[in-house]
């Protein structure tokens, strides 16, 4: 008796993948939005007195103060606007079919950092400008910067401190005001270089014992106290500005992390809805 056995062949069919692997629209969408918001943010923290120090002892806050109050909120703006351009990324993308969850895991992650990077090379380019003026950060005079209006202030004041007459002496104002462009390039040369030279120390005490009424060894003596004041409030502004750049480095990092972190989550919610609106 013969037995028959029937084989039936089954074709198993794998999902073909949709969709080109990076939303490139969606991470342009989050990094627009986060770099908005990062402005908006800035423009508040400018409003909540985050730029602004008291001239008065006692009062408002201490330049140590503001330099971590300012850099806890540099790390609250950037986890705040990363996040949700990173989530606006993961929520926009397109949706991959046919793809493992860990390879989804690993694309999200990816777009939320893509739009972190746009959003920042996005902020450098466009938003630097403004958001100087919004936060106010005075940029300290270093030793290759240019000479603007700021940093001639800057030095102007200590020209001004160098020729300021004593009370009972007749200063002489003759060609007053190229004096003071000269003292000024000498301060300039002599902080670009670190110190200003013996020869530009002798030519300076001469020329504020003449123009400030005082004697010889006065005016020697008022130019030492101005020019080691001048470099003490050069060297804290360049310090303020080192420890700035940690704080914006740490908080860039951070902004970072977040957006793809947040970045994974919307992808994850938007994947979920779609198979529960689709029923696959």
């Amino acid at each position: 008796m013969e037995t028959l056995v029937a084989i039936e062949t089954v074709e198993l069919s794998t999902p073909v993948e949709e969709g080109p692997a990076v939303s490139w629209a969606a991470v342009a969408a989050g990094a627009i939005a986060a770099a908005a918001l990062t402005l908006v943010l800035l423009a508040f923290g400018a409003g909540m007195g985050f730029s602004a120090v008291s001239p008065w002892g006692n009062s408002g806050v201490s330049a140590s103060t503001f330099q971590i109050g300012t850099g806890l909120y540099l790390i609250c703006v950037a986890v705040l606007a990363s996040a949700i351009g990173g989530y606006i990324t993961g929520r926009l993308r397109t949706r991959w079919v046919g793809v493992h969850s860990y390879e989804v895991f690993f694309r999200d992650t990816a777009h939320g950092f893509l739009a972190w990077g746009f959003a920042t090379v996005l902020g450098a380019a466009f938003l630097a400008a403004a958001a100087s003026n919004v936060a106010g950060g005075a940029s300290p005079v270093g030793p290759s910067a240019p000479r603007s209006a700021g940093s001639e202030a800057s030095v102007n004041y200590y020209v001004d401190a160098l020729l300021r007459a004593t009370p009972s002496a007749s200063s002489n104002t003759t060609d007053l005001r190229a004096t003071r462009r000269e003292i000024a390039d000498i301060f300039m040369t002599g902080i670009r270089d670190g110190d200003v030279s013996l020869p530009d120390r002798v030519y300076l005490g001469q020329v504020v014992a003449a123009h400030a009424g005082l004697s010889q060894a006065d005016a020697d003596r008022r130019v030492s106290d101005v020019i080691n004041q001048a470099k003490t409030a050069l060297d804290n502004a360049r310090k303020s500005a080192a420890k700035l750049s940690l704080w914006l480095t740490a908080a860039m990092l951070i902004g970072a992390f977040s957006a793809s972190l947040a970045a994974t989550d919307g992808g994850y919610v938007r994947d979920n809805w779609n198979s529960a609106l689709t029923g696959r």
